[in-house]
Formats: structure tokens, sequence, C-alpha cells
């Protein structure tokens, strides 16, 4: 489980690594651009139901954590479709990596867990 720490807020958020990996290329493509956006994702069975969003920007501290000192595999398509919604007017929804049959590449426990569980 790695975590995303935003601001000085300093409440980490909890994804699974795997999902973090690919939420981090994404993220950082866009603020090396310069351009703000969001993040969201629904919470996860562990906490109250709802969702959260961040609003992320290039002037705010951003720092990704992740438990497995080895990085993952990144399947392009899952990338693709992160990207896609990063340059939505919605931004990124996280939701759980699909298989990719082409890369053979499986989701790796699923999508993002922000709590942690």
């Amino acid at each position: 489980m790695g975590t995303l720490y935003y601001g000085n807020a300093g409440t980490p958020i909890g994804i699974e690594d795997r999902a973090l990996a690919h939420l981090q290329v994404a993220v950082v493509t866009k603020l090396r651009r310069g351009e703000s956006f969001t993040v969201s994702w629904q919470h996860p069975e562990e906490q109250p139901d709802g969702r959260s969003t961040l609003w992320l920007h290039p002037n705010i501290p951003l720092r990704f954590v992740f438990d497995d000192p080895e990085p993952p595999e990144l399947s392009r398509s899952f990338l693709e479709e992160l990207m896609r919604s990063a340059n939505s007017t919605g931004g990124i929804m996280l939701v759980p990596e699909h298989l990719d049959p082409e890369e053979g590449t499986a989701a790796g426990g699923g999508g993002p867990d922000p709590a942690g569980g």
C-alpha cells in the first residue's frame, strides 16, 4: 500500500502501489505542463460512504511513497485512461485498473484504496 501526501495537511491518502505508480505518471505529466486539475475517488468500505476530491496545483507540495521498493510494470492502456480523464473537465477519477490482454498486465489487486485497506 502506497501513500500520497498532498500539501501541508499531513493527512496521508493510502493507494495501492500499482495504482499509485500509474497515478504518479499522470499527475507528474500534468503538473510538469503547469496544469491544475482534480483527482477524485470513492471512499473504500472501511470509511463512511462518499467520495473525496483533491485540487492539484503545481505550487502545492506532493509526495508519493511506495511500500514496494521495485516499481511495477505500467499498463499503457491504464495510463491512457488516466490521462484522458485528467484532460477532462471532471479531472482524474481513480477507478480500478482493468486487465489489459494485449500487455498481459493483471490488475494487481485492483485500483486505488485510499483508506489503506
